[in-house]
């Protein structure tokens, strides 16, 4: 029933009381109360009878088993759908082609150009009730694959298999959550493993430049995700993950990307001879301000289905380690961003000599690895449309930023092991970005790669070169948010 009923009805109840409570003064001969007394006690009477009325209306409507409530808390947190995505093009200004750092004087003054869709994410979660959680994330990198089998009329009607689209598919998350509490949450399934600043903080809108900072990229997998056990919790101002997970295959290390080819599988399976454990630790006690540390630690060299029954591999581990330290800082109108990641591959020397004597149909790369790796960054950028009052109150945000990366995958290399300094670089970044909305960002780039220098030996004697710089021009449109509350 209405609330406006009600009170219609409480009011007529409250004017016939008033007036049997005259009549029963004229026969009784009980002095009659006076017409104010008579409406201050219909005042109070309607007043009691309003509290009531509203405190078993909000306790109804607050009740876990009320169809109202229910319906309401299944429409904001039984299920979610989320997402992501990137749509970009780039201008670069140098060559492409795969010898261009063995003979840079040939391939100055080129260029090229692509568009690309580098990740476009669909997230569903759900929530089953008493602590228990699911979430679910497809990605389809660079516009996903595409392939058929088709008969081609041109060749005697033979059968031919085309792909049409170069791309991935990939299952990013899947797991079950049991929460016990804010500061005890058990996570099981295929997760992101936090170590650096990107892997935890991948989203557009995380980060400024059209692609995701090249560093971080290049020698650690990206987005990191395993098949594991997460134990997470928030405590105060503190929060902190620990993972068990399969350790790495050392067989697809390779020169520039380092480990960056090691997690997943190329079966259908993963290979977990080899254990590994990973941390982060966030911390927000400054307002605006993350402070965060993380690490990965494992033994990769034994997750291979190559044969390795020789003696002289028996003492080979080829254990990962990786420290990072990132951090965040969002306030005053500015967001500023930093990374530092530095890792450390024992045996390096041994796989690079195992993984060449692989066949070469093998998932090895089959090239030189190094035994350290590191990549630094910083990035600043001022939201100008903060100075304007009317463009603040629409929520509409343009950020100028700069960036700066140095990297290096192959920074230390085992005596044997030849160096290629081509792997290490430094990257210079201006550009903007523009919210028209929250959800939405517009951003444009100029940036350039510093090559490290190399030297040849001549007659002259040692000579120090350059390798050709690495300028290029990028635009794209991204997207961050839930589809539903």
């Amino acid at each position: 029933m209405h609330l406006n009923k009600l009170l219609f009805i409480i009011c007529l109840s409250i004017s016939a009381t008033g007036q049997g409570q005259a009549q029963t003064d004229a026969l009784t001969g009980a002095t009659p109360l006076s017409n104010g007394e008579r409406e201050r006690i219909k005042a109070e009477l309607k007043a009691e009878l309003l509290d009531e009325l509203r405190t078993e209306i909000t306790a109804k409507d607050h009740t876990p088993g009320s169809s109202q409530a229910s319906q309401t808390k299944e429409k904001t947190s039984r299920f979610q759908v989320g997402g992501y995505g990137e749509a970009v093009m780039t201008r670069n200004f140098f060559s492409n082609n795969y010898l261009r750092y063995q003979n840079p004087d040939k391939y100055k003054n080129e260029s090229h150009g692509q568009f690309d869709l580098p990740h476009v994410v669909i997230w569903l979660g759900y929530n089953f009730g008493r602590g228990w959680s699911m979430g679910t994330e497809i990605e389809f990198e660079h516009g996903g694959t595409e392939s058929a089998i088709e008969i081609e009329e041109e060749e005697g009607g033979e059968y031919e298999s085309e792909v049409e689209r170069g791309g991935e598919v990939a299952l990013e998350q899947f797991w079950i959550q049991k929460s016990f509490s804010q500061a005890f949450n058990l996570r099981m399934g295929h997760i992101i493993v936090p170590v650096g600043a990107t892997n935890a903080h991948h989203m557009p809108n995380e980060f400024f430049g059209v692609y995701r900072p090249e560093g971080e990229n290049t020698i650690m997998p990206c987005t990191w995700h395993e098949t594991g056990i997460s134990l997470w919790g928030e405590i105060g101002k503190w929060r902190y993950e620990v993972l068990f997970l399969p350790g790495l295959d050392s067989d697809r290390f390779n020169s520039k990307g380092w480990i960056h080819d090691g997690a997943g599988s190329p079966y259908e399976f993963k290979l977990a001879t080899s254990y590994a454990g990973a941390f982060r630790v966030d911390n927000f006690s400054v307002p605006g301000l993350r402070l965060s540390l993380s690490g990965y630690i494992g033994n990769s060299f034994s997750n291979t289905l190559y044969n390795r029954s020789n003696a002289r591999w028996d003492k080979v581990h080829g254990t990962v380690m990786i420290g990072a330290f990132d951090f965040a800082y969002d306030a005053h109108n500015w967001i500023i961003r930093g990374n530092f990641d530095y890792g450390h591959l024992t045996d390096s020397e041994m796989i690079t000599s195992f993984n060449s004597s692989m066949s070469s149909s093998s998932v090895s790369a089959k090239q030189p690895i190094a035994s350290d790796a590191l990549a630094a960054g910083c990035e600043a950028g001022y939201d100008f449309f903060a100075l304007s009052k009317k463009l603040k109150e629409k929520k509409q945000r343009f950020y100028l930023f700069g960036r700066y990366d140095y990297y290096d995958s192959m920074y230390k290399t085992a005596a044997s092991v030849a160096r290629r300094k081509w792997c290490g670089r430094q990257r210079l970044a201006i550009g903007l970005n523009y919210y028209p909305i929250k959800s939405i960002a517009v951003k444009a780039e100029y940036g350039i790669g510093i090559l490290n220098p190399y030297t040849v030996i001549t007659d002259a004697g040692t000579v120090t070169r350059n390798y050709n710089n690495e300028p290029s021009v990028s635009l794209g449109i991204t997207y961050t948010g839930l589809f539903t509350k």
